[in-house]
């Protein structure tokens, strides 16, 4: 071939290569933007087209450093200044057993700002996952902020929105304002093993962009720090590496620089670090800001059971033998389980031919699916092993997805859930207000229009889904605490 002939077919090749870019181009990127639907698959696609490392080929560097999953990271991790500027109704000073609880675990939590000595400003972590600006942190860093600003690692400064929180997992989604911005990349924590080498980025005591080191020291944690909340769930990564107050929301990343949980909690008996943290791991958290960010609430499915470790000592009497698995010491009626067949007395062993051999390893699992999802479940009973197939439900025993702003009907009361608004006004962090009164067991009991719902026998309610959990596992009397809108402290005892 002659150099005229062989410069051709390299140019029309060249024009070729060109045409099928830009085919490809046509049929993946639309007008309006990028055509993900997930925030992993968005994440996914700005590595693809933006020539990024493949972390998948990562090998960590002979000798071992952390100097490349630092780079990666320092960037996507932010400081996040939450302001309180309005006051509590007047004489209400309710409190929230569940930063009492963080605060035995984190001293990032500030004082009741709902009429105690918190002061109006908290500090904390959050970690970039959308190069648009979407920010996932802890609730506990942002809880009834008035306003919350977000301080980038260039020192740009942007305000916040918030998008939604769930208290049961202690996690929240904001958002700045901005474009083409350096985030993190989920990874997958349910590969993490035990001894392997992680990073904690956040803010310690106000200190920007720390990076600290340690290895996972177990998986599937329960520590009990949401216990008060009947759907709290807890299936944390445990790590060594120093994480301190101001930590809270930051990024707990893999030596490729994967996002693999966020950090949440530490354990301590002077509220500085003492050689434990907790992180929730990112197989939550790309389910719960998903679902805030498509619904503004988390949608949670259920099984509908009570359980327990087969070695939990409530269970000696029951001379139980199996060593593995997930005690059922209840099924709801009606619920996902019943209606499967699950009987009191199964151990629950896989979901979806995962191995479950502790609650938190359970409520891990199911905390992936929404309502409506399918999942199988293998179980023991009577030393013989079954299977079935499980359609889970909501906490209304439906299975619908909810709506943020969804209100329910009850025993001649119709409630809806309290706007952000109506948060900030009362200095909560959820209830359910009574909207609408007929006759029934609330008017009876002398309840009147207006009245919000903040707990059921000291049991927090967040919202309907809450309400309706609660009394449905109720008989007899129940003690409903609340506040009326003028700040005026309500309790009552209704026979139900």
């Amino acid at each position: 071939m002659n150099t005229k002939h062989f410069f051709a077919g390299v140019f029309f090749a060249a024009i070729l290569g060109g045409l099928v870019a830009i085919g490809v181009y046509k049929l993946t990127v639309k007008e309006q933007g990028v055509p993900y639907q997930t925030i992993e698959e968005q994440q996914n696609y700005r590595f693809t087209t933006n020539f990024l490392e493949d972390t998948s080929r990562f090998v960590v560097p002979e000798g071992l450093n952390f100097v490349y999953a630092a780079e990666m990271t320092t960037p996507g991790v932010v400081h996040i200044k939450s302001t309180l500027k309005s006051s509590a109704p007047e004489g209400y000073s309710g409190r929230n057993p569940f930063e009492d609880m963080l605060r035995d675990f984190f001293g990032d939590v500030p004082r009741d700002r709902r009429g105690g000595s918190r002061p109006s400003r908290s500090f904390g972590s959050g970690v970039i996952i959308t190069p648009d600006g979407y920010i996932v942190t802890n609730n506990h860093v942002i809880e009834n902020a008035d306003e919350m600003e977000v301080t980038l690692n260039d020192n740009r400064t942007y305000k916040a929105k918030l998008i939604g929180n769930d208290p049961n997992t202690d996690l929240a989604l904001i958002k700045i304002d901005e474009k083409d911005l350096q985030f993190i990349r989920f990874g997958d924590s349910d590969v993490v093993k035990v001894g392997e080498w992680v990073l904690a980025v956040g803010n310690p005591f106000d200190l920007t962009s720390t990076v600290t080191a340690g290895i996972v020291s177990a998986k599937a944690r329960n520590i009990n720090i949401i216990r008060g909340r009947e759907y709290g769930i807890e299936s944390f990564i445990q790590t060594d590496a120093a994480v301190n107050p101001g930590n809270s929301g930051g990024a707990l990343v893999n030596l490729k620089g994967q996002l693999i949980g966020i950090n949440t909690a530490i354990a301590t008996p002077t509220g500085s670090y003492a050689g434990y943290s907790f992180a929730v791991p990112v197989s939550i958290v790309k389910k719960v800001v998903e679902d805030l960010k498509e619904f503004g609430v988390v949608q949670r499915a259920l099984l509908g059971v009570g359980i327990a470790n087969v070695n939990d000592p409530r269970l000696k009497e029951r001379e139980i033998k199996e060593l593995q698995g997930v005690y059922v010491m209840s099924v709801n009626p009606e619920s996902a389980a019943d209606k499967a067949g699950i009987k009191e007395g199964d151990i629950i062993t896989e979901v979806n031919n995962i191995r479950v051999n502790t609650v938190a390893e359970l409520q891990d699992q199911i905390a992936r699916y929404r309502p409506g999802d399918k999942v199988s479940v293998n179980y023991r009973r009577g030393g013989k092993d079954k299977k079935v197939d499980i359609v889970l439900k909501n906490m209304m025993n439906e299975v619908k997805v909810v709506q943020r702003n969804e209100s329910i009907a009850i025993e001649g009361g119709t409630f809806a859930n309290l706007t952000d608004d109506e948060k900030k006004k009362y200095k909560l962090d959820g209830g359910v207000k009574l909207e609408e009164l007929g006759d029934g067991k609330w008017k009876n009991a002398g309840i009147r229009k207006g009245y919000i719902i903040t707990s059921i026998d000291k049991a927090p309610v967040e919202n309907v889904n809450d309400l309706v959990t609660i009394l449905r596992n109720k008989s007899g009397g129940v003690l409903i605490a609340g506040i009326y809108p003028d700040g005026e402290e309500a309790y009552y005892g209704i026979g139900w």
